[in-house]
Order: C-alpha cells, then sequence, then structure tokens
C-alpha cells in the first residue's frame, strides 16, 4: 500500500531462501547430530513434488527478467514498455493454478504421500501418542489475536526499515532477505528442528518446504495481482542477483533431498549456502537510481541491476 515493491519483494525472496537453506540446513544438521547412529529416512516423493513446483515458480519469476535483458540488449523487441508487467500477471495466474493443482493432489488424491512414515527403533515416548496441548477454540483463538499482532506490527516494520537501513549501515535488501525472514521464520524454525529431532523428517520437510512453496507459489503470485487490483505496478522482475539466489537455492536443495535419507553434512552444506548468499547481500549498497517497479523495459542492458560494493 505504500508503494515499497522492493522491500515486498525481498521480504518474500528471503522468506524463499530462509525456508530452504536455513530452516531446512539448521533441522537436518541437529536431527543428523541426535540420530547419528541412524539413518533418518524420508519419502522423496514428498520432496520431488515440492521441488518442482518451486523449480516452476523459479522460472516463472526469470521469465521478466531474462525478456528485460533479451530487449534491452536489442535480441529482441515487444509491443509496449509494459510488456514485462503483462508477462508477470500472466505468470501469476499460471503459478496460482499450479497451487491450487497442488493443494489438489496433497489433499485429495495423493494423500498418502504426504503421510509421515513410521521410522522403526525409536524412543518409546516417541512412540507414545502425544496429546494435544490446545484444544480447537483455544487454538483458534491464538491464531486470530497473533494474526492482528503482527498487522500491527508489520505497519512499524515498513516504517522503520529504511531508517535502520541508514542508520546501521545495512541495504534494505540485506535487511528484508536475511533479517526480516529469520525472525519471520521462527516458529517454523522451531517447529522443524523439534520435528527432526525426533527423527520425523517428513514432517520437517512439510514445514519448511511446503512453507516455501506456499510463499513462491502463492504468496508471491497473489501479491502481484493485489497490487494489479489496487493500482501498483509490481512485477516478478526479482533483479539478477536476487533470481540467481534463488535458482541456486531450489537446485541445491533439490540434490540434497535426491536419495531418501539424511544426515548431518547435507544439514551443514545447506547453511554454509546460506550464510554465503547473506554475505553476499550484506556486501551490496543502493545504487544511485532507484529502480521502478513498473516492468518498463527502457532500461540499458544493465538496467536497474547495478549494485555497488562497499
Amino acid at each position: 500500500m505504500e508503494g515499497k515493491i522492493e522491500v515486498v519483494k525481498c521480504s518474500l525472496l528471503g522468506s524463499v531462501l530462509s525456508n530452504l537453506l536455513l530452516v531446512l540446513g539448521t533441522s537436518l544438521f541437529c536431527g543428523g547430530i541426535k540420530n547419528l547412529g541412524s539413518e533418518q529416512p524420508y519419502d522423496r516423493k514428498q520432496a520431488d513434488v515440492n521441488t518442482g513446483l518451486l523449480v516452476l515458480g523459479v522460472l516463472c519469476q526469470s521469465l521478466p527478467l531474462l525478456l528485460r535483458y533479451a530487449v534491452s540488449s536489442g535480441e529482441h523487441a515487444v509491443a509496449t514498455d509494459t510488456t514485462v508487467l503483462e508477462l508477470s500477471r500472466a505468470c501469476s495466474f499460471v503459478m496460482l493454478l499450479a497451487y491450487v493443482a497442488y493443494l489438489f493432489f496433497q489433499l485429495k488424491t495423493h494423500r498418502q504421500l504426504f503421510e509421515p512414515q513410521e521410522v522403526e527403533g525409536g524412543d518409546e515416548e516417541e512412540a507414545e501418542e502425544e496429546a494435544a496441548v490446545l484444544g480447537f477454540g483455544s487454538a483458534l483463538f491464538w491464531l486470530v489475536l497473533m494474526t492482528v499482532v503482527i498487522s500491527v506490527l508489520s505497519e512499524y516494520v515498513v516504517g522503520t526499515i529504511e531508517p535502520t537501513s541508514k542508520s546501521w549501515g545495512l541495504s534494505v535488501s540485506f535487511i528484508s532477505i536475511i533479517l526480516l525472514p529469520i525472525v519471520g521464520n521462527a516458529a517454523e524454525h522451531a517447529g522443524a528442528i523439534i520435528f527432526a529431532l525426533k527423527n520425523k523428517l517428513d514432517i520437517t520437510l512439510g514445514v519448511a518446504l511446503g512453507s516455501a512453496t506456499q510463499i513462491s507459489m502463492f504468496v508471491v503470485p497473489l501479491s502481484v495481482l493485489v497490487a494489479w487490483i489496487m493500482g501498483i505496478q509490481m512485477d516478478l522482475d526479482f533483479k539478477l542477483l536476487e533470481t540467481g539466489s534463488l535458482f541456486i537455492s531450489v537446485v541445491v536443495t533439490a540434490f540434497a533431498l535426491q536419495d531418501g535419507t539424511s544426515h548431518y553434512l547435507k544439514g551443514v552444506l545447506l547453511l554454509l549456502c546460506y550464510i554465503v548468499i547473506g554475505a553476499c547481500f550484506f556486501v551490496t549498497r543502493q545504487p544511485a537510481h532507484q529502480p521502478n517497479s513498473s516492468g518498463s523495459l527502457l532500461d540499458g542492458p544493465m538496467g536497474p541491476m547495478n549494485v555497488q560494493i562497499a
């Protein structure tokens, strides 16, 4: 509503990166250390479905960027300067359609693929049926209350992120992509680690990959369409560095989950990838010329992608 489109894009991208690398990496590392003497199996089918959707999301977010570069380099031409914006909106509809199909697949036709596996040799306390801490009514009450509190805090964050960037000497990209998602994903982070320690990796993957899929395939395209309804021009061009980091993160995660078992080294690799990406955004600074978010193709070959290294 306040036109801070770059903050919206960076925070959404940071949530996906945090779930894929930080949350999942920490969970695999802690679970591997806790269960050194045994393998931690999980169902590859669930991971394959989520990573496939994430690849589709990266493709839809990469096409506006690639189109802008192709046009600015003179390789291709388009009818209007708002083609990137129009392509982004079309891709958003495709992403939402894919997410609806994913929900139908997960909840209706192939529910068995997303059921947690029974791990042999577990602790006795893990085998016992866990009692519910909250009833449905009390859980719904706290959910609504926390939603209201978070909405109020979000208003405060939006108004202070740029002054904080100046006072701390950090870029808005680093704060939005690295710091905010760490705080925002704290509950998911804790839950994923707890389930990994209990050798319930299917639930851990459901938390980490499921949240990343939801943000990438639902929240991102929904934000584009809601901005369109509000008369705000938001596209899927997340810039070169951000899109490249997302693509590499999805590829690394897919390779780490391809064999159906886990150990602590996989968690270490994912965490190191997150640290490297965080260091990259830490040294970036905002360019003197701030890019617009209208999807215009009038920028040069490097467009608004220039980054000054401190």
